[in-house]
C-alpha cells in the first residue's frame, strides 16, 4: 500500500507559533492543528507544505526542516511537520479555518490541539522557547 503524506506547517514568528481552528468536517470543528494539507502525487512534501498555506492561509512561506517523527492518520495516510518562516502576506483563515491565533510558547495549552498534532506542537514550542524570547514583543 503506498503511504500519502499530509504534511502540517509549524509556521513561527517573533517567537510564536500559528495555530488554525477546524471548521470543517463538523467531528473536527472546533479544535485546531497546524495547518496543511495532503501532499499531490509527484510534488516534495516541502512543495505541498508551501503550495497548502498558500491556498489554505493566502500567504507565502518557506519549508525549513521536518520535526522528527510521524503520527498515522488512517491507513496509508501519515502526518508529516515542517518548521516553516513567513515570506509574505498576512495569515488569514481562507479554507477549512474560522480562526487563527500566534501562540507563545507559554500559551500553546490554550487550545485543544488535535491529537495528531499534540507531540509536534510540544517539539515546535520547546524550540521556539529555545530560541529565547529577546527581541519579542507582546501584540494584540
Amino acid at each position: 500500500m503506498t503511504v500519502r503524506v499530509v504534511v502540517g506547517g509549524a509556521l513561527c514568528r517573533d517567537g510564536r507559533l500559528l495555530a488554525a481552528r477546524r471548521s470543517a468536517p463538523p467531528e473536527l470543528a472546533g479544535r485546531w492543528e497546524l495547518p496543511g494539507g495532503k501532499a499531490e502525487p509527484g510534488e516534495t512534501v516541502p512543495e505541498a507544505l508551501v503550495r497548502e498555506l498558500r491556498e489554505e492561509l493566502g500567504v507565502e512561506t518557506e519549508a525549513l526542516e521536518r520535526i522528527p517523527g510521524e503520527w498515522p492518520l488512517k491507513p496509508g495516510l501519515v502526518l508529516h511537520v515542517w518548521t516553516a518562516r513567513l515570506l509574505s502576506g498576512e495569515p488569514a483563515p481562507l479554507e477549512d479555518h474560522d480562526e487563527l491565533r500566534w501562540l507563545a510558547p507559554h500559551e500553546l495549552d490554550s487550545v485543544d490541539w488535535l491529537d495528531q498534532d499534540r507531540p509536534f506542537v510540544a517539539e515546535a514550542g520547546r524550540r521556539l522557547a529555545c530560541q529565547g524570547a529577546g527581541g519579542a514583543h507582546r501584540g494584540a
